[in-house]
């Protein structure tokens, strides 16, 4: 697939990740970021304000801005960053808009979206894509990047396209041979999303805490045992295999921070996506993330009840008003999982 010279890059669910991506790639492409009425407004206003880890990014941006679907029309690319509970209703809305040839890339958490979105538009390539760290909105119109990493695109022919038109951008993006994999380690990373959530804490100081890490370790575990059984082999993006990380999670603060010193080299602001939604009233995305790893180790008869009970306290943490839900400390959170 050849490369056009500046192409045009739509993405659709312009939030934190989304606008984070679609800021970057304004380097060297035309973009116009599809979102909520609000926060299109806030960049036309304020613009498109973009930090990373330690300050080290900062850029301002003024894409092009729309609130439909349509302005996917004649993308070359169009990237899904909207909810995994949103996939079926976007992919609907952007079927009657791709050009011939505009391939789709989800960068979504979660196993199952990109064959969400092939099934809706099956005359498309959709590729799936993992973003490894987090991003938070820190103003109305500025989003954080709290660690570092390569975003990560299937390998494939539409991939080397995408790669090609993504390296004049400040957008690092490489291509791997095991998207499945990856999909399933970045959903293990995601597990401590509920916890981070929960805790009210910034990311850093919540997975400081043993008893936070626990939590997640748990939760790991289960997540692993329904791996298994299901034939899924998580792919090793960092220093530690995927079957060793609840053992490094539960060991005693000082030797977690003397061996996983990587793991806190998340700045001071960086908080989950989880906590974003749950402080300004959203729904969350636990039902793609323990409520997969439940729903997965259900069909091969397995249980996953500390997956299971975060799920429920992150549903009644949603139903709280907007900054009222409970703050969880390790202690209670441990105890809660039985």
């Amino acid at each position: 697939m050849p490369t056009p010279a500046r192409p045009r890059i739509a993405v659709l669910g312009a939030g934190s990740i989304g606008c984070h991506l679609g800021g970057l790639l304004a380097d060297d492409a035309e973009v116009v970021l599809i979102g909520r009425p609000g926060a299109m407004a806030a960049i036309e206003r304020e613009g498109l304000t973009l930090t990373g880890p330690g300050e080290a990014l900062r850029v301002t941006r003024r894409p092009e801005l729309a609130t439909d679907a349509r302005a996917a029309a004649g993308a070359d690319y169009v990237l899904v960053t909207v909810k995994s509970t949103d996939t079926v209703a976007a992919a609907r809305e952007l079927a009657p808009h791709l050009s011939p040839g505009a391939v789709v890339i989800s960068f979504q958490n979660g196993l199952h979206n990109p064959a969400l979105l092939r099934a809706e538009l099956a005359d498309h390539q959709v590729l799936a894509g993992m973003v490894p760290y987090n991003v938070v909105r820190t103003g109305p119109a500025a989003f954080h990047q709290g660690s570092g990493g390569k975003v990560l695109l299937a390998d494939s022919p539409h991939a080397a396209a995408f790669l090609a038109a993504a390296a004049g951008t400040g957008l690092r993006v490489a291509a791997h041979p095991d998207m499945p994999g990856v999909q399933a380690a970045k959903l293990l990373m995601n597990l401590n999303n509920a916890v981070n959530a929960l805790s009210d804490l910034p990311l850093r100081e919540q997975l400081g805490r043993r008893a936070y890490r626990v939590c997640l370790a748990r939760c790991q575990r289960e997540a692993l045992a329904a791996f298994r059984a299901a034939g899924l082999s998580p792919a090793q993006l960092g220093a530690v295999p995927p079957t060793r990380m609840p053992l490094l999670l539960g060991l005693p603060d000082p030797l977690f921070k003397r061996l996983a010193g990587a793991a806190l080299r998340i700045d001071a602001k960086a908080r989950s996506s989880m906590w974003e939604d749950l402080r300004r009233g959203r729904p969350t995305e636990v039902d793609a993330l323990q409520g997969e790893v439940v729903a997965l180790a259900e069909r091969h008869g397995l249980r996953a009840p500390a997956c299971a009970r975060l799920v429920e306290l992150v549903h009644e943490a949603e139903r709280a008003a907007p900054g009222t839900a409970r703050r969880w400390s390790g202690a209670d959170l441990l105890a809660a999982l039985g």
